[in-house]
């Protein structure tokens, strides 16, 4: 089977933007029903093997009045990408073999959190507040000594610590260390998957008998976690390897014969998610560049009107990554039209 599905009856465009409650068991029952209707084979069966990652599609990032809602330029950036996503896997239901969705994951006491510094005044720093080498270097910010003992360092020692932190950022050509507001906080609501792609995806999972390969990243209290790959920063100030266990993700997607990545946001997890990719691919298995496919209307840059607008590197990220061979794709065209490109 090659064409495209039909939309099943529940899904909802006007509600790709709310909190809501999932209606599993009614799920289960019409995807049982709509795998017997279009003849809908175990994934495992699958003869040529396609693998949706979806980076960080969390309420945090996707609802309005959420945390880190990511508006892009439109204002509605997250919702009108989930509602193209969510549509995209209904009608391709058939020919994506694996959900792999990335899950943004953080407690309070973290680098990135206004708690975790202070001032000479003893005062936090603001969200969106972006700390530069130079500022720690002055001595602009400490770590808290509370937050220090907490994570079981002395303040001589996380200061010392912050201080390898950002020269290894700006070393590395990363972004500077920025100051996000409490978000995708574990057992939190901004934590789960938005309910336009939860619900797509549960019930991809039982149409297809194919369970999602969630990954979880963000975790650690030392460094900031873009990428769902690696972290920022991987080693302490003696270049001791911090303990950042993650599972493969290049292993994961190397068992599939194409890859195809959404997801939130574009400038940030998507594109350090797709640039450590590259670096593995181009050292492991550069051939395999070409079997990945950017669904560049299903993901939105980080803009705040008036504060920052990252739309332009976003940009210049994703043709950077076609240049060296990666597909850019739409949503709306057919995926047979995609595959003709490899």
């Amino acid at each position: 089977m090659s064409a495209e599905l039909p939309i099943p009856a529940h899904f909802n465009p006007v509600e790709a933007g709310i909190l809501r409650r999932i209606p599993y068991q009614q799920l289960a029952a019409d995807s049982e029903t709509w795998a017997k209707k279009y003849d809908l084979q175990p994934a495992q069966d699958d003869e040529f093997r396609v693998a949706l990652l979806g980076v960080d599609i969390q309420n945090t990032f996707c609802l309005p009045g959420f945390e880190l809602f990511v508006a892009g330029r439109s204002g509605k950036g997250a919702v009108e990408d989930n509602c193209r996503l969510a549509e995209f896997i209904y009608r391709n239901l058939h020919r994506i073999t694996g959900i792999i969705p990335t899950m943004d994951t953080h407690q309070a006491l973290q680098i990135f959190h206004s708690v975790f510094l202070v001032n000479p005044a003893g005062r936090h720093p603001e969200p969106l507040t972006v700390i530069h080498r130079a500022d720690i270097e002055k001595g602009a910010w400490h770590v808290h000594p509370q937050a220090a003992r907490a994570l079981g360092m002395a303040p001589e020692q996380a200061d010392r610590y912050l201080q390898h932190y950002v020269k290894t950022l700006d070393e590395g050509g990363k972004f500077a260390l920025n100051i996000w507001p409490y978000h995708a906080m574990l057992g939190g609501v901004g934590h789960a998957l938005a309910p336009v792609f939860e619900e797509a995806v549960f019930f991809h999972t039982l149409a297809r008998f194919s369970p999602p390969d969630f990954v979880i990243k963000g975790r650690h209290a030392l460094t900031e976690s873009y990428s769902a790959s690696r972290p920022e920063v991987q080693t302490d100030a003696q270049g001791r390897p911090l303990d950042t266990h993650s599972e493969n993700l290049f292993e994961k997607l190397l068992q599939y014969d194409a890859v195809l990545v959404a997801g939130q946001a574009k400038s940030h997890c998507v594109a350090w998610t797709v640039e450590n990719l590259f670096s593995d691919l181009l050292e492991k298995r550069p051939d395999f560049v070409k079997q990945i496919y950017l669904l560049e209307d299903c993901t939105s840059p980080v803009v705040v009107p008036g504060v920052i607008d990252f739309t332009e590197q976003a940009d210049e990220a994703f043709q950077r990554f076609s240049e060296a061979g990666m597909h850019l794709v739409r949503s709306a065209d057919p995926m047979d039209s995609w595959l003709e490109m490899r």
